[in-house]
């Protein structure tokens, strides 16, 4: 009886269980289930509006590479692309645009991209990538020299691709001397540490192949600018005084050994003395310096107007959209449009530099710093030639110039500097 009455007692509770359950789901299983709008899977967001906010949060989170890049370094090299290709669409007026506006407008897309591609890699992978490059730019070189390369204005620098498309592998020598130079300066391990004999040898040995490469096209501009690319970047490594002042005295005999020996070519020697004595041949090597002074000069303060300036658009001035693009800044947006082109390089120039002063590492502040250098001098030739204080040499002004090549390289410049940038110490 006992035993029964357990059992009546457990089965009494266990059908009152059974009845709440029963009278609970009675009560609410008519009525749906809710659920919060736009989750699911315990409170994860989706939906079409979901996605692009959570994105968004992560594009804005304080750890992301949009943070971390440098906008004003962005926002200047972006306006002086857009300057650029209106003064290239300007000086090739009459011609098709497709020939060299729509080129143009390619070449900076497809730079856009490499300057993506580049800016994500953190630099100090860059040592491993330098090699590379520098066995890439070297084929090219070579590539140059031999058929394949196609003579223009009497440099055999460019390879000519189907569909009308050339590339100047000089252009990427430029940054393959930087990394590679930077990589064996910057190996110090200890911090303060100089670079020795080793170091500085090797750097000068990896540069002296592709400036030999370079003279033999020949190109003076580009070997000009590569020499102190790489000067620069010895100097800037911590080296003594006495290395810097052997530095100076070879390059000082090497200049007069060019010179005496007659190694440049009669164009080249025409050049340097219509730079000396503009007034000796204006009619045949001056003429190209004489008619952008010319043009420069006609703008006056605000300039004859975009699409309007008269020596551009009778192409009195040879090579304007690209060695004197400068020219026709100069003449259809006067001295204040060419203020403001020299002041957005000077912007370039200053973000460059800050970089490099910030940069965690002896490898990426020589990078940084070897890209100042190739901007600021390339800048300062062009802008000279065109006003007379330089020699004609051929080097385009970075990003506004018509070319593809220097395109390239130049927003392949920037993402290495955005690297640099983006993944430098927190407590830097």
């Amino acid at each position: 009886m006992s035993w029964a009455r357990g059992s009546s007692g457990l089965g009494t509770q266990a059908g009152l269980g059974r009845r709440r359950r029963a009278g609970s789901g009675g009560a609410y299983g008519k009525l749906a289930p809710v659920r919060p709008e736009g989750r699911w899977n315990g409170g994860i967001a989706f939906g079409a509006a979901s996605v692009p906010r959570s994105l968004l949060r992560r594009a804005l989170a304080s750890d992301s590479l949009l943070r971390r890049l440098d906008w004003v370094l962005l926002m200047t090299v972006l306006a002086l692309s857009l300057i650029g290709t209106l003064l290239v669409w300007s000086a090739s007026r009459g011609a098709d645009p497709r020939t060299y506006v729509g080129k143009q407008l390619l070449a900076i897309m497809i730079g856009l991209i490499l300057m993506a591609a580049t800016s994500v890699l953190d630099h100090r992978r860059l040592r491993t990538y330098a090699p590379a490059l520098y066995a890439v730019s070297l084929l090219g070189l070579l590539a140059a020299l031999t058929p394949l390369g196609t003579p223009v204005n009497g440099s055999k620098s460019w390879i000519t691709l189907p569909a009308g498309y050339q590339i100047e592998p000089s252009e990427f020598g430029k940054l393959a001397i930087i990394l590679m130079s930077a990589t064996f300066l910057g190996a110090a391990r200890q911090p303060g540490l100089r670079p020795g004999v080793r170091q500085v040898a090797l750097s000068v040995g990896f540069a002296v192949v592709p400036i030999v490469l370079v003279v033999k096209e020949p190109d003076l501009g580009v070997t000009i600018l590569m020499l102190l690319v790489l000067t620069g970047l010895i100097a800037l490594s911590g080296i003594r005084l006495y290395w810097l002042a052997g530095f100076a005295a070879a390059g000082a005999l090497c200049v007069l050994a060019v010179l005496k020996l007659h190694l440049l070519r009669a164009y080249q020697l025409g050049r340097l003395t219509s730079f000396v004595n503009p007034t000796a041949d204006p009619q045949g090597t001056g003429y190209s310096a004489a008619q952008a002074k010319i043009a420069i000069g006609s703008g006056g303060m605000l300039g004859q107007g975009l699409f309007h300036g008269q020596m551009i658009g009778g192409n009195f001035v040879p090579e304007q959209h690209t060695d004197f693009i400068f020219a026709v800044a100069g003449e259809e947006l006067g001295f204040v449009g060419t203020a403001v082109i020299i002041g957005l390089l000077a912007v370039l120039l200053l973000r460059t530099l800050r970089i490099a002063a910030r940069a965690d590492s002896q490898f990426g502040m020589l990078v940084a710093s070897g890209v100042a250098i190739w901007f600021a001098v390339q800048s300062f030739i062009n802008v000279g030639m065109t006003v007379g204080i330089m020699p004609v040499t051929g080097l385009p002004l970075p990003f506004v110039s018509y070319g593809g090549s220097a395109m390239f390289a130049d927003m392949v410049a920037i993402g290495v500097l955005q690297a640099v940038h983006s993944h430098r110490s927190v407590f830097n």
